[in-house]
């Protein structure tokens, strides 16, 4: 009987580096005297957390951390393992630690294990039965307890360059052991750097790639612009919705239009709605932006944003979303205060410390006949019986609070004209109240 030929591994599993002279990229955790390139020549492991995007070298940096420690690599994934899994791990790590060796416990994908799971290894990671490597692409933060954070140091790896991805796809070409082999695409290096673009910061989507052109030529394609679209297709843009990626983002279209820069606010706005973020989410983004950091230097901005709003939700996708971009150069453009905001803040802060304020007698509603017996509404002065339609050195505050001033205009936009107002209405409170003394 014939045996069955094994499967061939994927071209990113093929490629894998085996040791941190073949590893690209990460130079703050692997360049000289970085910390985990101290770990890899020492052989001291800690136990640490290793937290970025797809295909930037967490798996592979934990099986070359078990290697320069001589220990057993144990890898589970949290989407499939569960605590009977890590069980089994401790008791081998166990078995090993009697033979005088060390266990790596890696676990991909952590941030899915839930707190009890996350639990369950602790008192050996504690011990030292095992040293414990996790694999995150979600903030530990958020997404790990706290105490494991507090037994495992974090590092942060970042999105490959295009020229790290180009590297790993000129080392896959050249290899030919693990490479691609014969037929070999003859890329440039024009498409080289095309095929590394489009994997987005991912080394391993990049590897596919080459991959799949590589079939594509084996097939019988010619090797053409053409074939490389056809390959790529449609790549994706690193999101995920309500993580890091697009809460960083919608941080990055708050701050370039608070910052007054309409062309960087749009390209943040684009990266969302291309990442396949709500419109609906960032429509009520910029009605916040429009308060918080516009206010009464142009009250326009808000109104602006709301009719992007109604014309988004009439229009729906793609139409819509150019009144969003109207609206969002329109805010980045407009002047900026946040007086508005801070005196908002400073009122619900008076709120919080002096509680229940009594409302004062003269500004109660009286609607009853024993209200009016009880003193609501006397002697309240109704402004537009007074000159100018003011009525100066009237107090609206409950007792303790009178004077108070929370609204401090700026000098810019529409809130300019709104100061000298406030000023010559206070001006009219200091003059009736010295007037009456």
């Amino acid at each position: 009987m014939t045996q069955a030929t094994p499967p061939i591994a994927p071209l990113a599993e093929r490629m894998r580096p085996r040791s941190a002279a073949e590893f690209v990229g990460q130079d703050h955790l692997l360049g000289p005297g970085k910390p985990i390139r101290v770990m890899l020549e020492s052989g001291n492991l800690t136990s640490l957390i290793l937290w970025g995007p797809p295909g930037t070298g967490k798996t592979t940096l934990a099986r070359l951390l078990s290697g320069a420690g001589d220990a057993e690599f144990f890898g589970l994934s949290a989407v499939m393992a569960g605590v009977k899994d890590v069980r089994e791990a401790v008791a081998a790590a166990r078995e090993q630690r009697l033979r005088g060796r060390s266990t790596v416990l890696f676990l991909d994908e952590v941030h899915r294990f839930n707190k009890a799971q996350q639990d369950a290894f602790l008192p050996f990671v504690e011990d030292g039965t095992l040293t414990f490597v996790g694999a995150t692409t979600e903030n530990p933060s958020f997404a790990l307890n706290n105490a494991l954070l507090s037994r495992a140091r974090v590092f942060v790896l970042n999105a490959l360059a295009v020229d790290d991805i180009g590297r790993l796809l000129r080392a896959a070409l050249d290899d030919p052991d693990r490479g691609i082999g014969h037929p070999q695409p003859e890329l440039t290096d024009a498409q080289l750097i095309q095929l590394a673009s489009a994997a987005d910061g991912d080394g391993r989507r990049g590897l596919n790639l080459l991959d799949t052109v590589a079939a594509m030529v084996a097939g019988g394609r010619a090797l053409s612009d053409a074939l490389l679209e056809d390959a790529i297709g449609s790549s994706l843009r690193r999101f995920d919705k309500g993580g890091d990626v697009f809460y960083d983002q919608i941080s990055a279209l708050h701050k370039s239009v608070r910052g007054s820069d309409p062309d960087a606010s749009l390209y943040w706005l684009q990266r969302l709605l291309d990442g396949g973020c709500d419109p609906n989410y960032v429509a009520r983004r910029l009605v916040r932006i429009a308060s918080e950091d516009i206010g009464n230097a142009d009250p326009r901005a808000l109104t602006s944003t709301l009719d992007a709003w109604d014309a988004y939700t009439r229009l729906g996708s793609p139409e819509g979303e150019l009144a969003l971009a109207q609206a969002t150069v329109f805010l980045a453009c407009a002047a900026k205060s946040n007086a508005l905001y801070t005196a908002a803040s400073a009122a619900a802060e008076a709120v919080r410390v002096h509680g229940s304020l009594e409302v004062p007698a003269h500004l109660r509603n009286a609607p009853t006949a024993l209200a009016k017996q009880l003193g609501h509404g006397e002697d309240y002065r109704y402004a537009h019986d007074e000159p100018d339609g003011f009525a100066a050195g009237e107090n609206y505050f409950p007792d303790g609070l009178t004077g108070q001033m929370y609204y401090h205009p700026t000098d810019r936009g529409l809130e300019k004209k709104i100061a000298e107002k406030l000023a010559w209405l206070r001006a009219q409170n200091r003059q009736r109240s010295d007037g009456n003394e």
